[in-house]
């Protein structure tokens, strides 16, 4: 096999390993705390502090497993946006992936691969035209990297995500 075929095929195995693990794991338990709070000093240090409140909002309840990647649309976005207190598990779900992963990982899937979101019903599909061109259904990936103290994973978003019906 080519180099191109060794990439597809290493491209198919992430997606399906990516597909399986987020069937199979739960995305919201008890884990390591530490790892929530460097995650949260992440977001502050950039600024995203409605996210970080949000995650703070579930102390207590529930909390991320350590294996996400939250994306995180920024302040402005997230004030139109009326979020209901038991609506927030949902709304955090529906903005995370079940596998942390560095823009680096994300930019090696193609245009038009589907991911799972935290919520077993929602996908996010890729839209990757590069660093400065890469969405997540609507909303396009504008800080990379963000939260790099912990084993979370977390990229700041320009929108919240939409998803079809």
């Amino acid at each position: 096999m080519g180099l191109h075929c060794y990439y597809h095929y290493y491209l198919l195995m992430m997606l399906v390993l990516v597909t399986g693990y987020a069937e199979s794991q739960p995305i919201f338990h008890p884990f390591n705390h530490t790892d929530l709070q460097a995650a949260i000093s992440d977001m502050r240090t950039k600024s995203y502090y409605g996210f970080a409140m949000l995650l703070q909002m579930l102390n207590g309840t529930s909390q991320p497993s350590s294996s996400l990647t939250f994306l995180m649309p920024d302040d402005r976005e997230l004030s139109t946006s009326a979020i209901a207190a038991d609506e927030i598990e949902d709304f955090l779900l529906s903005h995370a992936i079940p596998m942390p992963l560095y823009f680096n990982d994300l930019s090696h899937f193609p245009t038009g691969t589907l991911v799972p979101s935290g919520i077993s019903t929602k996908m996010i599909r890729i839209h990757n035209r590069g660093r400065g061109d890469f969405f997540v259904n609507n909303a396009q990936i504008v800080s990379a990297n963000v939260c790099l103290g912990s084993v979370i994973k977390c990229h700041g978003i320009d929108a919240i995500i939409e998803y079809d019906a």
